[in-house]
């Protein structure tokens, strides 16, 4: 039995979630919530909001026990990139992709 919640197009680029989302893959619960509120990146009060959403849906829906809770699986897609212009020099532009991500972060019991 496993529960999921997936976040879509967040304005954070794949990348940079990918850094925190590693840092969590594989542990409990309990753990993960701990090393996202210790670590300083702004990918993870994202995915800590998403991992509680996960915890809320395994417990409410499936009626799992929260202590027994593991990550099982947490990845993150690229979502559509948005594409702007900056001005430079001498009448030019030069093009800023402002990258979205899509995190699923699915949890089992142990």
């Amino acid at each position: 039995m496993e529960a999921k919640a997936v976040a879509r197009y967040v304005r954070i680029a794949p990348r940079k979630v990918r850094l925190v989302v590693d840092l969590i893959r594989g542990k409990k619960v309990g753990e993960a919530i701990a090393i996202l509120k210790h670590t300083p990146k702004a990918a993870s009060p994202v995915v800590e909001k998403l991992l509680k959403s996960a915890i809320a849906n395994a417990d409410h829906n499936y009626n799992m026990d929260v202590d027994n809770l593991v990550i099982s699986k947490i990845y993150v897609d690229q979502g559509p990139t948005l594409k702007r212009y900056r001005p430079r020099a001498q009448g030019r532009a030069s093009r800023i992709h402002k990258r979205t991500s899509h995190i699923t972060v699915v949890v089992s019991e142990k």
